[in-house]
């Protein structure tokens, strides 16, 4: 759906709710994945990267990066969604504000527990935020932007990104490690599983609801 489309469909409150409530989970799971010390997904390391380098916090880069992006779909003529802003606005400071609470894992048996935690709730809330149907985040909209200008396949487009933006925050100082591969690998198969439950069915989907 087009972004005014996003805004005029049915069911806005629900939908609302499920997207922010969907922004917020996401942005505690990034928490999880930095305390956990084994590896952070590709993003996050080079927020990370960004703020070891510059003493900002890890929210606060987190969103400014989404800021830097989202101002890239410009020369690639995507259009924002509701759920694109807000993105930008409330997942680095969810994260932030669970960092200030969750204590340093002592033991690796935390330490896997935090990723597992992490890796579950940022396919979980991501499903919730993307099935509440106002828009992707700005990190997808480049891609499929990149994807539509260029004419190159999605995967390709995706995995140049990714380890650009990987060896990029690496290179800064970010955690990249076995976490990162188990996130890589388990991201889109687990978004897509829960995508089934909780996306929110609009009557124009019509006998194609998922």
């Amino acid at each position: 759906m087009s972004a005014t489309e996003q805004l005029r469909a049915e069911k806005k409150l629900l939908r609302l709710v499920l997207l922010i409530t969907g922004l917020i989970g996401y942005g505690a799971s990034l928490a999880f994945q930095l305390r956990c010390l084994l590896g952070n997904s590709s993003w996050s390391v080079l927020a990370e990267g960004i703020s070891l380098r510059t003493g900002l916090s890890f929210g606060w880069v987190t969103n400014l990066i989404g800021l830097a992006v989202l101002l890239l779909w410009i020369p690639l003529r995507e259009l924002p969604g509701l759920g694109t802003v807000l993105n930008v606005l409330l997942i680095g400071f969810s994260a932030d504000l669970v960092l200030t609470v969750l204590p340093e894992p002592e033991t690796i048996f935390l330490q896997i527990g935090y990723l597992t935690l992490g890796i579950l709730m940022i396919t979980f809330f991501g499903a919730v935020y993307l099935g509440a149907r106002f828009g992707s985040g700005p990190r997808d909209g480049l891609m499929t932007g990149a994807v539509r200008l260029t004419g190159l396949p999605v995967w390709l487009v995706r995995t140049v990104i990714e380890l650009t933006v990987l060896a990029t925050g690496w290179l800064l100082g970010g955690t990249a490690g076995v976490g990162t591969v188990i996130i890589a690998f388990t991201m889109g198969p687990l978004t897509q599983f829960f995508l089934r439950y909780v996306t929110v069915r609009l009557a124009a989907d019509g006998v194609r609801t998922a």
